[in-house]
């Protein structure tokens, strides 16, 4: 079951939200779509190609609209909400096509509106309406979904399962010197604002240790604590997870007293508005995954990433949204978990990637209802910065992938001036993508040496995005991408039926 993230006045407000979207809708029909992901999963990359692709007319032949000519403008406008922060299309777009670096990565909310002039499929619809739809793409980072389930705990539970988390696995030696902090200053000690910023700095630093690219560990909230923003410093952010908390309730003045009260604070001031204002209007939503880097990193990294996107998915309300009920609430009745850097295998490949993400999901999904046809998990490179060919070693055909790889990249002790092309065999994903879920489940391979050799040999490096040529006029080709379309036509597609 999904946790109880609102209020009865957080619905009403919602409602409000709604009744408001909806008579807009009414002469600007719209489609509020999310996009959110773990860090580096490439969610400021997918906004800027799929704009950029519509907006210069890219290859995209699986999006029906686009290839049926059904389409007949693509236009950015200004967006809906004045208070949020527009998503800054062209110095990303420029990043990538200019300079051929990748885009900073998303560090807040933020919006674009790219609306569409079409012609309806159907006759009748052509009658009655407009022929225009207009998608207001919402960018927001993966860690603060995370934050939405402690909406429905109070501080001892989210102690709990924090402090319980910390004692396992990688986590266990990274925890030691927040823990044994936590415990010196005594939950009951008296209320000390020294000690409440050094057990928060302490905090901080042993996420922040999870969340390194060589650990890449994923359930890791609150989500605040690595993305603070203009809320560094603040009370709502200086406090921490207790350990051995005594029955009963908080002696009042105590150190205990102070961090339940501000982590109070933390869900009342920033992780409910941000449900209420934002994640509760969305009516699609696309969720990319580094699937990639948590199976290079070991059984441990990807069981995490399973229990992160678990929570993830335990927060969205799935469901077919009828005409009545749209008017007051609203349900995401399409999620796309998309799997990126597919750009990063052989195409042949793709569909052990999928296969493996589809693993990751598929317990969640089916936990809250959404398997079937609301659901759909996919392989895509948002920007594609490879090519394959195939390669003779010791007389076998490899297949591989030719790139540039990012200055500092190194393979086998050569270190990459982000100048030279190069080609790579990736490695092979398993057929099976059990073999890489049964150690985490306690299942086969429990021996340390058996599940060694369950985790295949990969090599992954980051590439500089593609060089694209220019035409006779001058213009730059659109960005290219694989599957980028698939997921359009999935996201979108009916809507522009």
């Amino acid at each position: 079951m999904a946790p109880i993230l609102s209020s009865f006045k957080d619905d009403a407000l919602i409602a409000l939200d709604n009744l408001a979207d909806r008579a807009s809708g009414l002469v600007n029909p719209a489609v509020r779509l999310g996009v959110t992901g773990l860090s580096r999963a490439g969610k400021t990359v997918f906004i800027s190609s799929l704009v950029h692709n519509l907006l210069n007319g890219g290859r995209l032949p699986v999006f029906e609209p686009i290839r049926s000519g059904r389409v007949s403008k693509v236009r950015l406008e200004p967006q809906p909400d004045d208070a949020v922060p527009r998503f800054q299309y062209e110095d990303h777009i420029a990043a990538l096509v200019r300079d051929r670096v990748w885009p900073d990565s998303t560090r807040a909310i933020s919006q674009l509106r790219v609306t569409l002039d079409y012609e309806s499929a159907s006759g009748w619809n052509r009658m009655f309406s407009a022929g225009r739809l207009s998608i207001d793409i919402v960018d927001y980072p993966g860690e603060w979904l995370l934050d939405l389930p402690l909406l429905a705990q109070d501080f001892r539970q989210f102690s709990e399962s924090t402090v319980r988390r910390a004692h396992t696995g990688t986590r266990a030696g990274l925890s030691r010197e927040w823990l044994a902090l936590a415990s010196v200053s005594g939950a009951t000690a008296a209320a000390d604002e020294g000690s409440a910023r050094r057990l928060a700095e302490s905090f901080t630093a042993y996420l922040q240790a999870c969340k390194a690219d060589h650990r890449s560990l994923s359930t890791l909230p609150p989500g605040r604590f690595l993305m603070p923003g203009d809320l560094e410093g603040s009370p709502a952010l200086t406090f921490s997870p207790l350990p051995d908390l005594p029955e009963g309730r908080a002696p009042k003045g105590s150190l205990w007293a102070m961090m339940e009260r501000r982590y109070e604070a933390y869900k009342t001031h920033v992780v409910s508005p941000f449900f209420r204002e934002h994640f509760a209007r969305l009516d699609r939503q696309i969720v990319l995954v580094d699937a990639l880097q948590a199976i290079n990193r070991g059984q441990e990294a990807l069981s995490d990433l399973e229990q992160a996107l678990a929570d993830v998915l335990a927060c969205f309300r799935p469901g077919t949204n009828s005409w009545l009920s749209s008017l007051f609430t609203r349900r995401i009745d399409r999620v796309l978990i998309a799997a990126t850097k597919a750009d990063h295998l052989h195409h042949e490949s793709h569909d052990r990637l999928e296969r493996i993400t589809a693993r990751l999901v598929s317990r969640a999904a089916e936990r809250i209802g959404m398997s079937g046809a609301g659901l759909e998990v996919m392989a895509l490179a948002s920007v594609r910065a490879t090519r394959e060919a195939t390669v003779n070693h010791d007389g076998h055909t490899l297949p591989v992938i030719v790139g540039t790889p990012i200055a500092g990249e190194r393979i086998n002790g050569e270190v990459f001036d982000g100048e030279r092309k190069t080609a790579i065999f990736p490695g092979d994903l398993p057929e099976d993508p059990e073999v890489l879920f049964e150690p985490a489940d306690g299942h086969k391979a429990s021996k340390p040496a058996e599940a060694e050799r369950a985790m295949p040999e990969l090599n992954f490096v980051r590439f500089r995005p593609p060089h694209l040529e220019e035409t006779r006029g001058g213009l730059k080709l659109s960005v290219p991408h694989i599957r980028l379309d698939r997921a359009m036509q999935f996201l979108l597609g009916d809507r522009l039926a």
